[in-house]
Order: C-alpha cells, then structure tokens, then sequence
C-alpha cells in the first residue's frame, strides 16, 4: 500500500484511510472492535466530525492510551470564532485528547480569510499557536468554493467529493492541491453506495498520487475489503477500466449522491436521501428490502411534495431535487407493477 503525505502538513498515512461518520450507526462496543481491527490493519488516519453525532466518543474509546499511533481529524461547522473554539472544546474532551492533528472547516459555503469579520481564520491560528490544532484545513462540497479556498493559499489541506465519476474539473482541483502543495482528501468515493466494487474503487485511488480516500465503514466486513488490499493493492487493468466507463455512462448527469446534506427539513418527511435516488438503489445496490411496504410509504410520501425548494437551497450539487423525487417514484412504480426488472 502506497504511504502518502498530506501537503505542508507533513502528516504520513496510507492511502486507504477510515471515514467515521457511519459507525456513529453501530452500537459503542462494535464500533471500538473496527476502530481497532482498522488500525491492527494498518490504517492509521481516522476522519469523523462534530457533526457526526456519537462519532468522536468511539474514537476516544478505541484509541485510549496510544494517542500519538494515530491521525485524528475532525470537524466543526462554526461559523464564527467563538463557535469555532467551542465546537474545538468539545471535539479534545470528547476525544479525549489535548491536540487534534488535522482541524478542517466542515462544508464551507466561502473561504474563511484573516480579517473577513468572522473571527473564524483568528481562532483557527490561535488554536495552532496554543498546540490544540496542529494543522487546518477545509472540507467543501461546492467546487467553486474548493478552488477558491485552495487558490487562497490559506488551508493545508482540501476535503472535496471525489470518485472516478469527477468531471475533468474536479480531476484539476486535486492536481492544483499537488501544485501549492495542499493534502486532497477524497469524501464520497463509493458515490452515496452506487459504486460498489471495491477493487474497483482501491485500483483507481491508488493511481492518483495525491489523493487520500476516506472510506465511510459501518460494519467488519466492509472493513475487512479494504484492509485486504494493504498487502496487495490492486491496480487499474482492462477489465476494471471498463467497469470505470460503464459506471461513467449510467451515472453521468444528475444523480443524488445520498450525503443527506437536504434533511431532515422537508416539510413532507420525505426520507429524500434514499427516495432521490430509490432507482439507482434497485438496479446498483439490488435488495427486496427497497420493495418492502416500509419503503413503499416513504416513497408514496413523494406525492405530498409542495415544492417549496428548501431541499434544493441544502444540496450541495445544485440538483432539482423535487423533479428527482418525482421521477424516482414513477420508476418505482414501474418495478412494483412488475413493467420493469431489476
């Protein structure tokens, strides 16, 4: 497994790293098993958030006395610098550490910049000039935002959504990271669970050279499939290049992703990260689950849709969400009459 370094950061990983915001979906005691069994495996970087509920807890428990063995890095959604220094507050005690090596600017709309009125810049040096935070970054979904945050030249490192679906733009963002020498780190590799074949997924990681992905585990076995390519990384090869371009053709347009960014807000209760994208769920990630009455009222909630846009104004890729739904209901439709096979 290829060892990469974060930019200026100087931070060591390999590139195959451990995205916990799922296991804050997995009861305490196993959550630690994987948190371990990931680093007896040889990851050593671990992304989680204040946001993500109970995730940094399972951190703190799983890595309890070996503290400088590991990479922690976490996230505050403070937009100003007092809630900056507080949300960092709560992520040391809560982690249960006095520094936290990578300190990122969770889902920026803007770049946070010295003297912009926000106090935000001010409280990040001051809390790398107190040790709490070694290195500062950001994560952004919006990729004007990514670039204009990258060009700033004002962050060590850039958290942005990134697969083999990207579009030839954001293959340059990662290439302008390499350039000013700013860590890339890759959210939402697996496309919201619409790319599936982690072989697949490894290969093509591991031929970006300054690319680190963090790849969101719930459960052992999903750990298992990455930690098994620490010894023998796959490489890209015929066979998984056409995989790459079949996915390329099926999911090019507009797509959910799943980050759920747009909930729980809609006035309907539409479960909109699963509903938005229920046809691509039947035919990429197939179970009778989907055909379940449970899912057949959650999406009849579609039909209740006041279009009032508060989904749109929430995602981060910009798409027309309530068309979406509507679309996804009428192939649902289609597969529960039985006009459609999946």
């Amino acid at each position: 497994m290829k060892e990469l370094i974060l930019g200026s950061t100087g931070i060591r990983t390999p590139q195959n790293a451990f995205g916990a915001l799922p296991i804050q979906r997995t009861p305490m005691d196993e959550a630690v098993k994987i948190l371990r069994k990931a680093y007896d495996g040889g990851m050593t970087y671990f992304d989680t958030a204040r946001a993500y509920s109970d995730s940094e807890e399972k951190l703190c428990r799983a890595f309890s006395g070996m503290r400088d063995k590991v990479t922690i890095a976490t996230k505050t959604m403070g937009k100003t610098g007092d809630k900056v220094r507080e949300d960092l507050e709560t992520s040391l005690r809560t982690l249960g550490t006095d520094y936290i090596d990578l300190y990122q600017l969770h889902q920026v709309s803007r770049v946070y910049a010295p003297g912009d009125g926000t106090g935000v810049y001010e409280a990040l040096e001051e809390a790398k000039a107190a040790g709490k935070v070694r290195h500062f970054g950001v994560t952004a979904h919006l990729l004007d935002v990514a670039f204009e945050c990258v060009e700033s030249g004002l962050y060590e490192t850039m958290q942005y959504p990134f697969s083999y679906l990207s579009n030839d733009r954001e293959f340059e963002l990662t290439r302008l990271c390499k350039e000013k020498n700013q860590g890339f780190i890759a959210m939402k590799s697996l496309a919201g669970g619409l790319l599936t074949d982690s072989r697949v997924l490894m290969a093509f990681m591991a031929s970006q050279d300054n690319v680190l992905p963090i790849w969101g585990i719930q459960r052992e076995r999903e750990l298992d499939e990455w930690l098994s390519y620490m010894d023998e990384t796959p490489e890209l090869d015929d066979a998984m290049r056409a995989v790459i371009e079949k996915d390329r053709a099926e999911l090019s347009g507009e797509f959910c992703r799943g980050c759920g960014y747009c909930m729980p807000t809609c006035p309907a209760g539409i479960t909109i990260s699963f509903c938005a994208r229920m046809g691509l769920m039947l035919r990429r990630a197939p179970s009778h689950v989907w055909l379940a009455e449970r899912w057949q009222k959650e999406m009849a909630k579609i039909e209740d849709c006041i279009d009032c846009g508060m989904c749109m104004t929430k995602c981060p890729y910009g798409l027309e969400t309530p068309r979406l739904l509507r679309e996804n209901l009428e192939d649902y439709r289609r597969v529960l009459a039985g006009e459609v096979t999946v």
